[in-house]
């Protein structure tokens, strides 16, 4: 195991972090009186344990190959969703450990799925530790994505390289300078987006909790009616300007910070990003006007079609009752997602673009064969490898769909839950469609098994699905 020295000293880091963050609800607790030893317990058992790696591995290399990153990326986010579980486990709230393992898991790939049907009586500790969970998936997503991702060219990432002359060498370095950066730019907007919630009304505790599973684009609430518990076009409005800032690549933020003023108005992803919503609102309410006059509302339809195509899982309104074109519609938004390098999930939106370019590309092949015709993305060349990535991730992603529904309903699901929940857990999207899953419903009544199906889906989606499925290659294992 000496060749993984450096994947356990992170991993013990990490745990000694996570371990940190614990301790923060214990001042909730002492708050709103509501102190038991739950977060105590939790915090000295993943301290102790990350301590114990971090003091076993001293000796690593200080750097990490193509290999370890994989590990890495793997381990990182499923011993965080074990240990995070334990909150939940040690509480007075008689958390199964499935439960908690759900829960825990859909707050770190920050899908937002609850299994909890009584939001309101839930102690404010353990709705605080739910806030952490997301807040921490969406910074740790970030790092990812801009910092390892691109250098295990997973799905077409290696398009957003820092620089050209990145290597596995250069991961650890190049992480601590980005990193740093970014959990600035993270925690400025999170506490932006608090502060604004607290002066749209929010108390202090909803726009500090709101305001981290905003910026995630999480959507874990404090109430069973999500954000339309508020019912306040202000703190609606906040939410989608922060629920947008959230779903753009953060590089962008960097390149703005060091002088590129115009890069918000000029990135690719994010022009393509604004027209999809755009055109998926008039889309619907056009299908709203002529067909259901009486569910028209236009601060819900825009409200919805971001909060669904982010990822973020926010409802203020019942959509599962506009008929069945906006829950078609919904479905598709799922898939796309935002962009890439942002705490979003799906598909990507760059990915689309590829392969849309791609496709015009071999209708133009047809109608003239001997034409040589370039596929570029933000005018740079892009090669057949990267093509293929792209394409074999699109189709891996719809496979394990189908698989995911498949598995969900043999356990007994109706066609509509057993659909929507794979669709929302590979996702990261957080509710569902229907009566059981839906905007006003919740994942308890799920039969176990289903519920372990649907984490699993939650992390493949979270780790781009190769990042995950590539460890279960013999071939990956060799050295």
């Amino acid at each position: 195991m000496s060749n993984y020295k450096t994947v356990f000293f992170t991993l013990g880091i990490l745990q000694i972090i996570l371990g940190i963050f614990m301790l923060v609800p214990i001042i909730v607790q002492f708050i709103y009186g509501q102190i038991d030893s739950s977060f105590f317990g939790a915090a000295i058992v993943t301290i102790i344990f990350g301590t114990l790696f971090f003091l076993s591995n001293l000796d690593h290399e200080k750097k990490l190959n193509l290999q370890q990153a994989f590990l890495l990326t793997a381990l990182a986010w499923l011993s965080i969703a074990i240990f995070g579980s334990l909150p939940f486990i040690f509480s007075n709230l008689e958390f199964s450990v499935t439960n908690a393992f759900f829960e825990s898991m859909s707050g770190i790939t920050t899908t937002g799925s609850t299994i909890i049907s009584n939001l309101e009586n839930m102690p404010k500790g353990i709705l605080f530790w739910r806030a952490i969970l997301q807040w921490l998936g969406g910074i740790g997503v970030i790092v990812m994505a801009i910092t390892l991702m691109p250098i295990m060219n997973v799905g077409g990432m290696q398009l957003f390289k820092i620089s050209n002359n990145d290597s596995s060498e250069k991961i650890l370095p190049k992480s601590k300078e980005i990193a740093l950066r970014l959990i600035y730019i993270y925690s400025g907007l999170t506490a932006l987006c608090a502060i604004t919630y607290n002066i749209f009304g929010m108390n202090i505790f909803d726009s500090i909790t709101h305001s981290m599973t905003t910026i995630a684009t999480g959507g874990f609430s404090n109430y069973n009616q999500s954000i339309g518990f508020f019912n306040s076009l202000a703190i609606e409005t906040t939410a989608m300007v922060f629920i947008i800032l959230g779903s753009v690549p953060f590089i962008v933020y960097i390149k703005f910070l060091n002088g590129n003023r115009s890069i918000f108005t000029s990135d690719s992803q994010i022009k393509t990003f604004i027209k999809i919503i755009f055109i998926s609102i008039f889309i619907l309410s056009i299908y709203l006007t002529l067909n259901n006059s009486s569910s028209f509302d236009l601060r819900s339809i825009f409200f919805n079609v971001i909060s669904i195509l982010t990822g973020t899982g926010y409802v203020n309104a019942q959509f599962d009752n506009w008929g069945s074109f906006p829950l078609v519609l919904f479905l598709a938004l799922m898939f796309i997602g935002g962009c890439a390098g942002s705490t979003t999930c799906g598909i990507k939106i760059f990915r689309f673009q590829i392969l849309y370019s791609f496709v015009i590309n071999q209708l133009k092949k047809i109608i003239y064969p001997k034409g040589v015709f370039v596929l570029k993305y933000d005018k740079n060349p892009i090669d057949d490898k990267f093509i293929a990535s792209i394409i074999s991730f699109i189709y891996m992603y719809l496979i394990i769909f189908f698989l995911l529904s498949a598995l969900l309903s043999l356990n007994g699901l109706d066609f509509i839950t057993a659909i929507s929940g794979a669709a929302t857990s590979i996702s990261n999207v957080g509710p569902g469609l229907g009566s059981i899953i839906g905007p006003n419903g919740n994942f308890s009544s799920l039969p176990d098994f289903s519920k372990w199906i649907l984490t699993i889906g939650m992390i493949l989606g979270r780790l781009e699905l190769f990042a995950i499925l590539v460890l279960f290659l013999p071939s990956f294992w060799r050295n």
